[in-house]
């Protein structure tokens, strides 16, 4: 990739100077050199989305996360800037569907209704509960739950970047941030965002196998629902459910841990 600067200094140099003196130029150097991982995770959104969903939104809303990771980046964390940067280029494109809200208002409730339950449930039994559990304890059968899934996965905007515990109302931590420790924070910050990453990684380890297996493969491998199904050998939709499944369950999971219920 032609970039002047870049030929003349190596990125840990631009990476140092740019912390000290802010440069606009070095920005502009940074966006233009990772202007295509904002596409590559752009199309990994989209392969996900309804057809309504416009790539070129995605990319522009993918571009504010880009430029947010540059100005916040520190070299020093032993964090490629590439991984954090996909982090907060995936947030903010996430954040900006959300703000749209084009969710419907009864997807929307159905699944805040399954998310309290999987919570009620699990904190009496301590561990997953299935499906068939949860079904019961919102008075629905089995077949029942299990479209009402499907139709909450198609429209569903969830990530890891939902998943947040706040230490007062000003402060939001999701699992993309606990990569970071920020020099700025103090040290009892720092040990109270550790001990979240710790509570937030036990949860995953207590998902069910196959809903863990997606979320690794989904946020960490990045491949799509389509591949993650020809890997676990299932359809898409159910990979999309197994997604959605993981997510309300994590979410739940982490609000009693906040309730100090289990």
């Amino acid at each position: 990739m032609n970039n002047p600067l870049l030929e003349h200094h190596t990125e840990e140099e631009l990476w140092a100077a740019y912390k000290k003196g802010r440069d606009p130029v070095i920005r502009e150097a940074f966006i233009k050199q990772y202007a295509p991982l904002v596409k590559y995770v752009a199309g990994k959104v989209a392969a996900n989305m309804p057809q309504s969903v416009d790539f070129d939104d995605l990319v522009g809303f993918g571009v504010f996360g880009l430029i947010d990771a540059i100005d916040k980046y520190d070299p020093e964390k032993n964090v490629k800037f590439k991984t954090y940067a996909v982090t907060r280029i995936r947030g903010a494109i996430f954040d900006e569907l959300r703000s749209m809200d084009w969710v419907p208002r009864s997807v929307r409730q159905k699944s805040r209704e399954i998310e309290e339950a999987i919570m009620e449930v699990e904190s009496k039994l301590g561990r997953p509960a299935s499906d068939s559990e949860i079904a019961k304890s919102i008075g629905m059968s089995n077949d029942e739950f299990s479209r009402t899934m499907l139709k909450i996965s198609g429209t569903a905007i969830m990530s890891l970047s939902d998943i947040w515990y706040a230490a007062d109302e000003n402060e939001k931590i999701t699992l993309g941030d606990s990569i970071e420790s920020p020099s700025s924070m103090n040290p009892d910050s720092i040990m109270e965002r550790e001990e979240i990453r710790r509570v937030i990684v036990s949860a995953i380890q207590d998902l069910p196998d196959k809903e863990k297996k997606v979320l690794v493969l989904y946020y960490y491998e990045e491949l799509t629902l389509k591949e993650i199904g020809k890997v676990l050998e299932v359809t898409e939709s159910r990979v999309s459910q197994l997604h959605t499944k993981a997510i309300l369950r994590l979410r739940a999971r982490l609000t009693n841990l906040r309730k100090g219920i289990v």
